[in-house]
């Protein structure tokens, strides 16, 4: 065994007061009364700074117990100003204190990268208890998702969207379900994901939502793309020919009309019969090359316009209509600086369109009005609004409006807003509906 100078120290220690002691012991036995008064104060000497030596010890080490207990880890005990027996003791506290220290600053660290990976990713997390419901932690994906600034507990989700909360409770770890988060202004799919974890005895939930309309939005365009392109593409190859046919029927019939009969008339029933076989087969082909539409726009052409000169230019545009069937135009730009980064033509067409369609729904009301208003959401993103006072959208037709083909007008050919979704979707935002039957109608174009 090795000893070391502070160990020496207290070894001589001893061994003093103990050679002390046996000399007190033998002057009483000798009854040397005078000497053994006079040892008494050096053995009292020696108790006392054993003793003290001891209690410095204790309150160093107690001291220390209660910097880690509190994790202060600012403390620094005095190496240099301490006597020779406690600088070891107190070195030791230092490099521990150290060793906590850095510790301490590594889990902060990856704690705040943690922390920060999690608020930029694009998916909402939440973390409850599962025993009171508090929740722990949200990112600020989920709150500009579902538009939240707080949540104190998952309860409190309840009275804003009880079918989602209802979702998420239902939720068992390790799966996942598609479920709708409904919003002011609309509602979207999602998927939410769950797991369970145990921490310090206390049992937590985890939900992960991830938005799944803007995939979805895409996959749907790109089916119907696919119909519509098959679709005209065997319409127009079918019918033109037809219409060729006819048009050479009819020059055939007109150059043989000398050498026929039409006492009875069926001369002019045939040429009225290839006549209708032309014009519908035209009207086949108009029709044919209108949904071809849907498929010509390409990438828009990107600029930088002033939200209040977009309305300014469709005021203008269609203010001979709103004055000839007295409708009352409002136009509501709290921040005339706003901008946006768009095609000006591609969303001025979406305008045109929601506008005629609110000028459709509102020609029985009794005091007609459309508000076009522009604001920025809780994410700060811009959004453009198109409303109107007028029948609504029943809720069974809701959820079929941008579905190419069907239309409720019976000259509608059901493209209008399919035209718009897309042209939404190429300039990376989306198009939403709020209506209530007898009351009105808004679209909510979201950039």
């Amino acid at each position: 065994m090795t000893f070391k100078n502070s160990d020496w120290k207290i070894i001589w220690r001893v061994m003093l007061l103990l050679a002390t002691l046996v000399l007190a012991a033998f002057l009483a036995v000798r009854q040397a009364w005078v000497y053994l008064v006079l040892l008494i104060p050096v053995i009292v000497y020696q108790v006392i700074l054993f003793i003290r030596l001891q209690r410095t010890a204790y309150t160093e080490l107690n001291q220390f117990v209660k910097s880690i207990q509190y994790r202060d880890f600012s403390r620094s005990f005095d190496v240099a100003g301490a006597s020779t027996d406690l600088r070891p003791l107190r070195k030791g506290f230092n490099d521990i204190i150290e060793a906590f220290k850095l510790m301490s600053k590594e889990k902060e660290t990856q704690y705040q990268y943690l922390q920060q990976i999690l608020e930029l990713v694009d998916t909402g997390i939440i973390s409850y208890k599962v025993e009171t419901g508090e929740v722990v932690w949200m990112n600020e994906s989920l709150k500009k998702m579902l538009q939240l600034p707080y949540l104190k507990t998952i309860g409190s989700l309840k009275r804003r969207d009880e079918a989602l909360y209802n979702d998420i409770l239902s939720l068992k770890a390790g799966s996942s379900k598609i479920s709708t988060a409904h919003l002011e202004n609309g509602s979207f799919k999602l998927i939410l994901a769950g797991t369970t974890f145990q921490t310090d005895g206390e049992k937590y939930n985890l939900a992960v939502f991830q938005n799944v309309d803007e995939a979805l939005d895409e996959t749907e365009a790109k089916a119907w793309e696919k119909l519509l392109n098959v679709m005209t593409h065997e319409i127009m190859n079918s019918i033109a020919p037809i219409s060729s046919l006819a048009d050479t029927l009819k020059h055939r019939l007109k150059e043989s009309m000398s050498h026929l009969n039409n006492e009875t008339g069926s001369v002019d029933d045939l040429e009225l019969g290839i006549d209708t076989i032309k014009r519908r087969s035209e009207g086949l082909l108009k029709f044919a090359e209108t949904y071809r539409n849907l498929n010509k726009i390409s990438a828009p052409s990107v600029k930088t316009v002033y939200v209040r000169d977009l309305f300014e230019d469709i005021n203008s545009l269609m203010q001979p209509t709103f004055d000839q069937k007295n409708i009352n135009l409002d136009i509501v730009l709290k921040d005339m600086s706003m901008m946006l980064e768009i095609d000006t033509s591609l969303i001025e067409q979406v305008l045109i369109n929601l506008v005629v369609n609110s000028i459709e729904a509102i020609k029985d009301s009794p005091e007609p009005t459309i508000t076009l208003s522009a604001y920025r959401d809780i994410s700060k993103k811009p959004v453009i609004k198109v409303a109107d006072n007028g029948t609504g959208i029943p809720p069974d037709v809701m959820e079929k409006i941008f579905i190419p083909f069907f239309s409720t007008k019976k000259s509608g050919s059901g493209i209008g807003l399919s035209l718009c979704k897309q042209i939404m979707m190429l300039h990376k935002g989306n198009i939403q509906v709020q209506s209530v039957e007898n009351e009105g109608t808004a679209f909510l174009l979201q950039f």
